[in-house]
Parts: C-alpha cells; structure tokens; sequence
C-alpha cells in the first residue's frame, strides 16, 4: 500500500459534555511540532476535535474585525485568513498533510476540504456551494465551513471548521472572517433531525479521503497526548 494512499485519523470528539475541551493553543502547538518533525515516511493525519471559546486572529489579520471580545480569550496565530471564532458545538478537522509528496497545491487542498463539506451536505439533500472569493461553504448566503490553513515544510495544518449545533452569538462580536455583513448557520438549523456528530465527523473524513484518493484510514480512538 502506497503512504499516499494513507490517512490517520485521531478522534477525540465526545458525546459526554462534562469531558474537557481540547485548549486552542495546545493543539495548535502540537500540530506545530508534528509538522516540523514529520518525514517522507511519516503518514498524513487528521484530528477531529472541538475547543473552548475562542477567537482567533490569522498570521496577517486586521484588528479592527474583532469587534467586541468581551470575556471570550483572543489568539494570533499562523494561519492565514482574518478572525474567527471557536466553541463547543463546532467540529474541527485538521488536515496535517505533506502536499509537497503528493504534488497537490494550496488551491488543492482548499478546493478538497471544500468539496467534502459540499458532497458530505449532499448526503442530507442540502444544497451547498463554495466561493473563490471568500473560502469557505456556504448554505443561501449562510456560512456553515470555515477554512484555514498554514503550508510549512511543504506540508499543511491547521483545517476546516464545520458549524455542527453551537451558540452563535460571540459571531455578533466579530465581522467573521473580515465581513462585517456574513451571517453563519450550522447543522441544526438546517435538518429536523441532527445526526450523531462522531459519525458525521467520519463520514466527513471519508468525503475528504475521497476527494484525495485516500484508501485506507485507521482510526486512533484514545485519549489526547502528544
């Protein structure tokens, strides 16, 4: 089996609410060192997971959009794009893959993620559409993923974030992504009944290894370490 058919999945999404919350900048950290350290050999990775509250800013991100943080913690961080916001109820997939190895460029990769979210609604007959202007997917006008990434090494990290069932108010608190006139959805909203969220996530994974003609995914179901 060739590594670029390869992709490992860590899974720390969980049903059980009084579990804690990965912190932002641990993982972020830790996805970091997995990319410095990571060779020809190593297999590409996602980790899907949520986060406590947080806004964070990209590498060259305007100020100005953070709006009104209040309580709510504010990071600067490395990927690109303006700023967002994170909380539970929201699903993350990091997408920590050597683009270099399998000849697949930044617009690739985004166009990949994209396209996964886009085929994954399908499966709910929802309709949804991607904007080469603003990246991202999108339902009637309506945001639902959010895309960022940093390229180091010749490999990706950081991901997509998908609007599962979550508060959206701290969103009032910031021009999301640096428009101040985007409004956000989430599943929830769009189906009567929501789907479990660990099998939504899978079945996210498996649309994305679609799109890039992964064929064997293992699964890492444990606690989180480094």
């Amino acid at each position: 089996m060739s590594i670029n058919q390869q992709l490992h999945v860590r899974q720390f999404l969980t049903a059980d609410k009084s579990q804690s919350l990965l912190d932002y900048e641990s993982v972020w950290q830790a996805m970091k060192r997995f990319t410095q350290v990571r060779n020809e050999a190593t297999v590409d990775q996602c980790w899907l997971l949520e986060h406590p509250e947080i806004f964070t800013l990209g590498r060259a991100a305007a100020e100005e959009h953070l709006l009104d943080a209040g309580s709510i913690p504010v990071l600067r961080i490395d990927r690109g794009g303006q700023v967002t916001y994170h909380g539970p109820g929201q699903i993350m997939m990091y997408t920590l893959i050597d683009l270099k190895r399998r000849k697949l460029t930044v617009r690739g990769i985004v166009d990949a993620l994209e396209s996964s979210v886009i085929k994954l609604l399908s499966h709910y007959d929802l309709t949804a559409y991607s904007d080469k202007k603003k990246p991202g997917v999108y339902i009637d006008g309506c945001k639902i993923a959010a895309l960022g990434l940093r390229i180091s090494r010749g490999s990706s990290y950081h991901g997509l974030c998908f609007n599962y069932d979550f508060d959206s108010a701290p969103f009032k608190r910031i021009n999301p992504c640096g428009f101040s006139e985007l409004q956000v959805t989430q599943l929830s909203e769009q189906l009567r009944y929501l789907p479990n969220k660990r099998i939504l996530a899978e079945q996210l994974v498996a649309c994305f290894a679609e799109q890039l003609s992964y064929s064997e995914i293992t699964n890492d179901y444990s606690s989180w370490s480094e």
